[in-house]
């Protein structure tokens, strides 16, 4: 291994590793080095397609697919090489190397862990071998002490790899102190002193007042504290998990309304309607939610027949209905598609039977075979009020196992290269397989009359952050071996 690792751990999940991640890549690489992300295991609903071995279409969690494009570099399997994808609370997909693994989905988390590390490990390699500089994310914290036996992501990780190790915290939820003190003490020894640098993350109100806290914590631990980050909401990079956040985005304009059902997937392409202009994006988890909605969206879907289940039991399903016929617009996106159609049909135990909402004159075949692939495609004559999207040219992904035919009298709006449908119209109802749609500026500018935020402009803007609040040096401190 000839590439020095710099590490970014969290006191919490949610702390933000994935945002600091991304603004080292970016920083790094605007310093002339080859970068390259890296993260053991991911466990998200947010995926991308990219080349895996033999250039076979694999996935990875999307935080090292944005990481890569800031580090400019191509994504690749590698940069994450196990990937859990849950489907329910106690069941998570595994894809290994960007492909599903069905033989280790029900195997026991402790042995399943030392099966899944030679992988990492090796991927590391390879990445440590061709780069200057490899950026490692961890996954929630390291100091967890019942699992950290068969914890491969965090410090088994760092001491492979030979980390300089940032440990960053939410100082906004309250006790970051703690808990940067806390993690400490519960690391082993040797695994402490692989911690270079403390980080306030979301800090808000005067820098002042954090005195002596970190000269305190300095004196207890022997780590400095090397940035403290003011809360930043809007930086442009998608959040990790989750839903972005609860509060409404925008104000007055379009009111669009993405249905956030418990498996939700892919959610990061909706970042770009986040501040765009005259748009305001809500999350719907009850009737109330839609109540005024210009639109509503229908996501993807991890587990697509329970988020269906989810939808009548919440009142959405009827709530959805009532929406379509009163003339407003719907959109189902992969999953979203393919609830609104007539039903889903699962002969192989893939994701489960189901009737889904009747909008779409359409039915879905569940098949074990995951599909992947990036798609450019072009849309057909669309009527109103998709009509804007006629003749507009769309780089996109598709990630799905289900396989939807037409049943009855609805038009298909987009095929892929092979010539077969992906996107129908039926009135007011529009549903696609492509991921993406959002993310492309030729969308935007059709539907809002306006583009998003460039991904480089937001990678820039994120490196420029951690330059100015970062002590200085410290980031290239990290990556002599002899500091």
């Amino acid at each position: 291994m000839t590439a020095r690792a710099v590490m970014v751990l969290g006191t919490t999940s949610g702390a933000g590793k994935s945002w600091l991640a991304t603004a080292l890549c970016r920083w790094y690489a605007r310093q002339g080095l080859r970068v390259a992300p890296f993260k053991a295991q991911n466990m998200s609903n947010n995926a991308r397609v990219v080349p895996g071995p033999g250039g076979q279409a694999g996935e990875i969690g999307s935080a090292q697919y944005f990481q890569a494009l800031a580090a400019g570099v191509v994504p690749d399997v590698r940069m994450n090489p196990v990937l859990l994808k849950p489907e329910r609370d106690t069941a998570s997909q595994v894809v290994v190397m960007g492909q599903v693994r069905s033989d280790l989905a029900a195997v026991p988390w402790r042995t399943r862990s030392e099966t899944l590390w030679p992988f990492a490990r090796d991927a590391l390699h390879d990445l440590m071998a061709t780069h200057d500089v490899v950026v490692i994310e961890g996954a929630g914290s390291p100091a967890e002490i019942n699992l950290h036996a068969s914890d491969y992501v965090n410090m088994r990780t760092a001491r492979e790899a030979g980390a300089a190790c940032l440990l960053v915290t939410d100082i906004d939820r309250g006790g970051a102190f703690a808990h940067l003190y806390g993690t400490h003490q519960l690391l082993p020894a040797a695994e402490r002193a692989l911690l270079r640098g403390f980080v306030l993350n979301r800090f808000r109100g005067d820098a002042a007042l954090l005195a002596p806290g970190p000269a305190q914590l300095q004196a207890l631990t022997g780590v400095p504290t090397v940035a403290v980050l003011p809360m930043w909401r809007g930086h442009g990079l998608p959040e990790e998990d989750g839903v972005f956040d609860d509060a409404p985005t925008g104000s007055g304009g379009l009111r669009i309304a993405v249905v956030a059902y418990p498996r939700i997937s892919n959610l990061d392409e909706f970042q770009p309607l986040r501040g765009l202009p005259g748009v305001r994006l809500v999350w719907a988890r009850s009737p109330a939610d839609l109540l005024g909605a210009d639109w509503v969206v229908l996501p993807g879907s991890k587990h697509t027949s329970s988020d269906l289940a989810w939808l009548h039991t919440q009142g959405l399903a009827e709530a959805v209905r009532a929406h379509a016929a009163a003339g407003r617009p719907v959109l189902g996106i992969c999953g979203g598609l393919q609830m609104l159609g007539e039903s889903l049909v699962d002969p192989d135990g893939v994701d489960g039977d189901a009737v889904g909402l009747g909008l779409l004159p359409l039915t879905t075949r569940f098949a074990p075979a995951k599909l992947l692939r990036h798609t450019r495609a072009t849309f057909e004559p669309l009527d109103a009020p998709w009509s804007a999207l006629s003749g507009v040219a769309v780089d996109g992904y598709e990630i799905r196992h289900g396989r939807t035919q037409a049943t009855g009298g609805v038009r298909a709006v987009m095929h892929n290269p092979d010539g077969d449908p992906i996107a129908w119209q039926a009135g007011h109802v529009f549903g696609a397989y492509t991921h993406g749609l959002f993310e492309s500026p030729a969308v935007l500018q059709a539907l809002f009359g306006t583009p998003a935020r460039a991904l480089p402009e937001v990678f820039d803007g994120l490196a420029d952050f951690i330059d100015t609040h970062f002590e200085p040096g410290v980031l290239m401190r990290l990556l002599d071996p002899t500091t």
